[in-house]
């Protein structure tokens, strides 16, 4: 890993650890699919991702596409999947254009969330 790659990840992972995490209340566990396009690749996008799902104990994956987007499978509440969302959205380093969210189909047994290279 090159010396910018590593500061890099260091300073996203700081970032994400710094996000305040409102009280979310029990809600509704669903799935969703969100796809990011814009200036979202080469930023830590995935990684911020990552970093604040494990944080609320969501579960589902995120990965870089070949277009230049990324795309994320989020499983939780539905609160949470939405703040998450939104802190992608306002990400300043990050220049999302176009948001796409579907609902999907809860995938019972899945207990983590991963980064899919």
């Amino acid at each position: 890993m090159n010396v910018f790659k590593k500061l890099r990840n260091e300073y996203v992972i700081w970032h994400a650890n710094r996000v305040k995490l409102p009280k979310f209340g029990a809600g509704n566990i669903v799935r969703k699919k969100a796809a990011f396009s814009g200036r979202v690749q080469k930023v830590g996008f995935r990684l911020e991702i990552y970093c604040i799902a494990r944080r609320m104990k969501l579960t589902g994956w995120v990965k870089n596409l070949k277009d230049g987007s990324v795309e994320a499978e989020l499983q939780g509440e539905e609160s949470q999947i939405d703040f998450l969302v939104n802190c992608m959205q306002s990400l300043k380093r990050a220049s999302v254009k176009k948001m796409t969210i579907i609902d999907l189909p809860i995938r019972e047994g899945e207990e983590s969330f991963t980064i899919v290279e």
